[in-house]
Formats: C-alpha cells, structure tokens, sequence
C-alpha cells in the first residue's frame, strides 16, 4: 500500500506535469482501456475492456491507496494523456514496480512517456529513497523498451513466449534499474554533451537475444522536473 506522505502534489517536467488523478478522469480510461490497440500494449488478455472492469480498474488503481497513481498531463495545454504508477512499494527492501499507458494515441512516440517515466524515477529515487524499480513489457512493445532503456531500465530476463498475440508467442520482458544506475545516467543527462545518447537495453547472459530493439536518442538534459 503506497503511504498518503508518499504522494506528491504535483511533479513538473518542461513538456509534462504528473497530478493526483480526480474522478473526472474516469472517462479518460474508459476511451483508453477500451481501445483495441492500447489494449494490445497493455493487457495479458486479447481485447478490450469492458466497462464495468475499467471503473473497477480506475478505483482501485487510479484513486485507490494502493498505488502511487498519477496523471500525465502535457504542460502547455493541460491536456490529460495517460497514467502512471508505482505499485506494491516495499519501504522496508526499497522496491516497486512502474507501469504507465500513455492512452492518447495522437501522443505516442513523442517522449511524453519518456519524460513521465524520469519524474516518477526522479521522485521513487530521490524522495522516497527507494532502491529498486522493476516492471514488464511485452516484447513486441519496441517503443516502450526503447523508452524505459532510455530512463535507465535493464533487461534482466524473460518469460519465454508468455503471451500470445497475432498468431505467435512472444516473451514477457523483465527490467529494472536500481538508484545507482539512475543518479548516473540523471547526472550524465543534466551535465551536458551525452545527454542526447541512449543505451541499447542491456540483457543479463542467460537472455535470448531476439526482439532486441534498435537504438534511437533520447531526449535532452534538464527534463527531470521539480517537485511541488
């Protein structure tokens, strides 16, 4: 259960602002986790869901204490895009997991989640002193592996063909990164010239090679907010 201390009240970035979901946002997630292909990035089953599972879903997760659940909000026009969370937060091992829909589709690919997924580490890290962030992903979910290699996640092993979708299996990615790894990759970010650099997802020995994504830059330096 995430303690209310944990919540903050806002956290700033320079193109997106994390706030405290309200009831009004339900209708977001019902648009959202309706989609069919939000679905297919986000759910183990094949489909949408229904609507009575999204209300259930956004009560317990989105308003509910048992997550650190906020909503992505693009700065300039208050524009509501997704959600993110940390989940299961263990302060006595200093752990969680990360999950986060950006439900807007006119904003994928444009580093919304990118930056979305720093504030939330900038703050598990830096606030809340936790040590390790873990989450899945879906291997054919390229542009998210891509993503949370650029905020620091490592691959570090999979559920070999654990789903299965388009009439073929494929693996569930497992990766983390842990606060050291972090303050060097936000310091390297902050300082300067390799701030547009990204690492392609390392994979622990025992991984399969497949499904490896390809490299693309990362956003800038300064992106890591403020908190309120």
């Amino acid at each position: 259960m995430a303690h209310r201390s944990w919540f903050p009240e806002s956290l700033t970035g320079q193109r997106v602002v994390l706030r405290r979901h309200t009831p009004g946002n339900l209708g977001a997630f019902m648009r959202w986790y309706s989609d069919a292909e939000v679905a297919r990035l986000t759910r183990y089953q094949d489909g949408p869901m229904r609507p009575e599972e999204i209300e259930r879903f956004f009560t317990a997760r989105a308003l509910g204490p048992e997550s650190l659940s906020l909503a992505v909000h693009i700065r300039e026009s208050e524009r509501l895009i997704g959600t993110c969370a940390l989940s299961q937060l263990d302060s006595d091992n200093g752990s969680a997991l990360y999950h986060i829909t950006i439900g807007e589709k006119d904003a994928w690919g444009q580093g919304y989640g990118t930056e979305a997924t720093r504030l939330m580490l900038d703050h598990a890290f830096g606030t809340l002193n936790l040590h390790r962030i873990a989450l899945s992903v879906f291997s054919f979910n390229e542009r998210a592996i891509r993503s949370y290699a650029s905020c620091g996640f490592v691959i570090e092993g999979r559920a070999r063909e654990a789903i299965w979708r388009e009439g073929r299996w494929w693996d569930e990615v497992s990766m983390s990164v842990l606060k050291g790894d972090w303050e060097a990759l936000r310091d390297g970010l902050d300082g300067s010239s390799s701030a547009g650099s990204t690492k392609r997802p390392t994979e622990r020995p025992t991984d399969r090679p497949t499904d490896r994504p390809t490299e693309r830059s990362a956003p800038g330096a300064g992106i890591f907010g403020r908190r309120r």
